[in-house]
């Protein structure tokens, strides 16, 4: 007979061995995972990310209490201004920008039927049901249609069953269904909203709260109001420079702003998503009062995130075509078996990293086709961050486009058309300049607005004589991540390796009738 301290010692180390790292062992049961997606959301909209934001968010704020915070979790970029179709590509796939099915010249990068290595199909076969509701469109529907329940539908609408109440509804009835039927099959659910993505008509009492109204006058701006949320930080009356798509649809034509950019327009726009944000906090509570009256929720990973950020008025854009960190960046959440509570790590992670991340956390081994690095080691408190560098790409209007890099406190960003219209250079140190102030944020009119008094070192290095070196070491590090990712084109200072030039930009068509201002 083995004494008593023996068998426990034996049992803990077989334990260890069949699951993995005994720091996220419950017991012998495979873990559940929530994934929830908000539709263009900016990390600074959180308290958790900015804690002078008035927005209310509980349950997100619970889930940050009770898990990680990651504050290096970005987005890698796009070659459409639909940025939402190659970020959840990445998201399903574990693919680079640039190895995507939909990317330029896909054919040579990107196996066939990757639909059939994306996470739909990778977790059924592993035994694992998957559910999916979200927003049509946009997405990568040939993996979506593998989820073996699936509720998808646009909804952006003010009350429950036009706006995120409905996709909380189906995730709810799933859950009843599952409950019913006594079903013990270890679950993912994919639970996708299609706000704060605009149009933004918020519940009437939530925008009541914010000040906003639906203001639908292209050709007046709303009335300011108490009520309404300050103007960021970074706020600008307009970019000071062409950035290569500065008339794409979520510059000139999001319902409520259009081209306006002053102040009663943008605090109404920001009261708006804080309205519709709230309400995606809301019915979130709903599902995880649910899952925790199952007996599930302690065996659940759950992870919030959204597919990018969002401007609303910060450097003076509107949409998410642009590699600002309010945009490049995504909040992103986890909570689960194992994670320390209240933790708050860089992380330095992509979305693309969220496939081998949950096959890691499930114990499944992730598909050859993946690109992706687990996180897990982070979240067990091992590591603080999975790499180094951070590359970006926007390259939906001029080519080649927007670029940047980040290694440490610094990043670089390059805009540049093939035509030479547009050719300039970024440097900031976020440490000293997290908001990215540039030149035009020191205007008197700009400070009396946002009432941010910038540093004078608060501004664009790039022209600056004393950053010349690091100008240069942050250029050749571009470049590098350029080539080791396949980027397809290349700028003007750069050597050519051989690629065909960026295409001259497309005739512009019509812009359509201008808002007065």
């Amino acid at each position: 007979m083995f004494p008593a301290s023996f068998m426990k010692a034996f049992l803990f180390l077989l334990t260890a061995l069949f699951i993995g790292s005994p720091t996220f062992a419950m017991d012998n049961r495979m873990p559940n995972i929530l994934f929830i997606l908000a539709d263009d959301q900016s990390p600074f909209d959180l308290k958790t990310y900015d804690p002078t934001s008035p927005l209310e968010t509980p349950n997100l704020d619970r889930l940050a209490a009770e898990g990680m915070v990651f504050t290096g979790a970005y987005h890698m970029g796009s070659f459409s201004g639909a940025v939402c179709t190659p970020s959840r590509h990445m998201i399903m796939s574990g693919r680079t920008v640039w190895h995507l099915p939909i990317a330029p010249w896909a054919a040579e990068r990107c196996p066939p039927a990757l639909e059939q290595q994306t996470i739909p199909a990778v977790f059924n076969r592993a035994g694992y049901a998957t559910m999916r509701t979200c927003k049509m469109g946009n997405s990568y529907e040939a993996a979506n249609k593998l989820f073996t329940v699936r509720h998808d539908a646009v909804k952006r609408g003010g009350d429950e069953e036009s706006g995120s109440g409905w996709h909380a509804q189906q995730v709810l009835k799933y859950l009843v269904d599952r409950e019913a039927a006594k079903d013990t099959q270890p679950f993912l659910i994919y639970y996708g909203f299609s706000h704060p993505h605009d149009t933004r008509d918020g519940r009437p009492e939530l925008l009541a709260k914010y000040g906003a109204t639906n203001h639908t006058d292209p050709n007046t701006q709303p009335s300011l109001h108490a009520k309404q949320p300050k103007l960021p930080a970074n706020y600008l009356p307009g970019h000071p420079f062409d950035n290569t798509h500065l008339d794409v649809r979520d510059e000139v034509d999001v319902s409520g702003v259009w081209r306006h950019r002053d102040e009663a327009s943008i605090r109404n726009e920001i009261g708006r998503e804080y309205a519709c944000s709230e309400n995606i906090d809301i019915q979130i509570g709903r599902v995880l009062k649910k899952l925790e009256e199952m007996g599930e929720l302690d065996n659940t990973y759950i992870i919030y995130t959204a597919d990018h950020g969002i401007s609303i008025g910060r450097h003076g854009l509107m949409g998410k075509q642009n590699l600002y960190q309010h945009t490049w960046r995504v909040p992103f959440i986890v909570k689960g078996p194992g994670i320390k509570a209240g933790s708050r790590v860089d992380g330095n992670i992509y979305l693309m990293d969220i496939l081998a991340t949950l096959c890691d956390l499930a114990n499944i081994p992730a598909p050859e086709t993946n690109e992706g690095i687990s996180f897990k080691p982070v979240l067990a408190g091992e590591k603080t961050t999975v790499r180094d560098v951070l590359y970006g790409a926007y390259s939906g209007g001029g080519k080649p486009g927007m670029r940047c890099v980040k290694q440490g406190d610094w990043k670089l960003t390059k805009y540049e058309a093939a035509d030479g219209s547009v050719n300039e250079t970024q440097l900031f140190n976020l440490k000293d300049n997290p908001d990215e102030l540039i030149a035009e944020h020191h205007d008197p009119k700009v400070t009396a607005l946002s009432g941010v008094k910038p540093t004078p070192a608060q501004t664009n290095l790039a022209k600056d004589p004393a950053h010349a070196n690091k100008l240069a070491e942050m250029e050749a590090l571009l470049l590098s991540e350029m080539r080791r990712l396949h980027d397809p084109w290349r700028f003007s200072n750069q050597p050519d390796d051989g690629l065909p030039p960026p295409p001259a930009p497309a005739a512009k068509k019509g812009k359509g009738k201008k808002a007065k201002k």
